[in-house]
């Protein structure tokens, strides 16, 4: 589990291909303090730290994770976004994020406001439910509020030092972004279509 707080930025130093599965080997400030075995969220891609060396660390992604995020896109010298997994001995300064990405999006402005940036992104349809106006919204790996959103886009604010600590500032029109919706409101949602459909066996019975 993490908070969408950006740890750091990392970038990607080898790439190895075995079978349909991708290896990236990352540079981080944090790298070698990571551990064999231990989560943590790479552009908002909960992987399982494999192999340390010192200033480099080694996670790979299956097929699966390849097709449903941007991992498989990225190349040799690209920047990702970095966060070790929770504490639950403090504040959660973003939201609950699990690292699981529900799909890409793509960016489709950019607008600098002269000490901000406002970033547009579309995304599939099938996901309009799962997003609200003023909600959380986690893109690769950031935890952000969404506004002017509708069935199918939506809009998030950027300050300087966010711009600046995380891969917000490469980001440009047609860029793939992971996303992943606030875990409450898939839930919510869940409910409300097993109610609807319970009751409508319940009436069928009757």
């Amino acid at each position: 589990m993490f908070t969408g707080i950006v740890e750091c930025i990392g970038t990607i130093n080898e790439i190895e291909k075995n079978g349909t599965n991708t290896s990236f080997w990352i540079s981080s400030p944090i790298s070698n303090t990571l551990k064999v075995d231990q989560s943590v969220s790479h552009n908002g891609v909960c992987l399982t730290i494999e192999e340390v060396k010192e200033n480099n660390h080694r996670v790979t992604a299956i097929a699966e994770t390849l097709q449903k995020t941007n991992l498989g896109r990225l190349a040799i010298g690209n920047t990702i976004n970095i966060e070790r997994c929770m504490l639950m001995n403090g504040r959660i300064d973003g939201h609950l994020v699990q690292g699981h990405v529900d799909c890409t999006a793509f960016c489709t402005e950019v607008k600098n406001l002269n000490g901000s940036w406002e970033f547009s992104f579309q995304f599939p349809f099938e996901f309009a439910p799962l997003i609200i106006e003023k909600g959380s919204i986690c893109i690769n790996g950031i935890s952000l509020t969404c506004f002017a959103v509708t069935e199918n886009s939506f809009k998030v604010a950027i300050i300087p030092y966010t711009y600046t600590h995380t891969n917000m500032g490469t980001i440009s029109v047609n860029t793939e972004v992971n996303l992943e919706f606030d875990i409450l409101g898939k839930y919510i949602l869940r409910m409300n279509n097993l109610k609807n459909k319970l009751d409508s066996i319940n009436i069928t019975a009757l």
